[in-house]
């Protein structure tokens, strides 16, 4: 583990926590594990059902990847564009999602989807919950990377109060059991310049989809 001091671990919700700065002084090895990612899976603006191109641009790895296209939100075994299987998810990646679930009581978890979204400057994405995985009993775990982010945090029912999280470079969210399926969202991104990432912010998201 990166951190044992459990004051970096905020209880956000039921179940559901912030790692402040958990990945910090994991940059290097990680940002070149993505940018090798990218380079065999290229980020690109998915349509959604609703024909709406995605503001946020994505790609994947592992052995699943999300996908989303007029005929519906679904996993994938493959790139859709290339129909080339998705990259392997980098083994520092699976280790720090791990970890994190792990600092946090979710011992079992073995992630086999990594989503990874680029935002840029005025992109956001909107409440939603993540519903399209086989089994609800496994925690999502979230990098957040670059520029920061207001994060919402609800409720089981779309409606329900929302906190609002500010995620920044080298923090983690990770959720699961009782907060599982609450709706959640990324406000629009502010312009700004990280030293490293430039005028973007990556979030790198890890699930149990099978």
């Amino acid at each position: 583990m990166l951190f044992s001091d459990e004051e970096n671990n905020i209880v956000i919700a039921e179940d559901a926590y912030l790692l402040k700065g958990f990945l910090l002084g994991q940059g290097e090895p990680l940002l070149l594990a993505l940018s090798n990612v990218i380079l065999q899976a290229p980020l690109r603006h998915m349509v959604t059902p609703g024909g709406y191109n995605m503001s946020v641009a994505m790609t994947n790895c592992g052995d699943w990847g999300w996908v989303t296209d007029e005929t519906g939100y679904r996993y994938s075994l493959r790139d859709p564009v290339t129909n080339n299987p998705w990259p392997v998810m980098p083994e520092i990646f699976k280790k720090l999602a791990i970890d994190a679930a792990k600092s946090v009581g979710f011992n079992h978890f073995e992630p086999d989807a990594c989503l990874i979204n680029q935002y840029s400057v005025g992109s956001k994405l909107s409440l939603h919950q993540d519903k399209d995985e086989v089994d609800f009993s496994h925690p999502i775990v979230s990098f957040s990377f670059g520029l920061p982010a207001m994060f919402d945090f609800g409720g089981i029912k779309r409606e329900m109060p929302k906190i609002a999280i500010l995620l920044e470079h080298g923090d983690v969210l990770v959720w699961g059991g009782r907060s599982r399926l609450n709706f959640h969202g990324v406000r629009s991104i502010k312009a700004g310049e990280h030293p490293l990432l430039g005028p973007f912010r990556f979030n790198i998201t890890f699930r149990c989809s099978h």
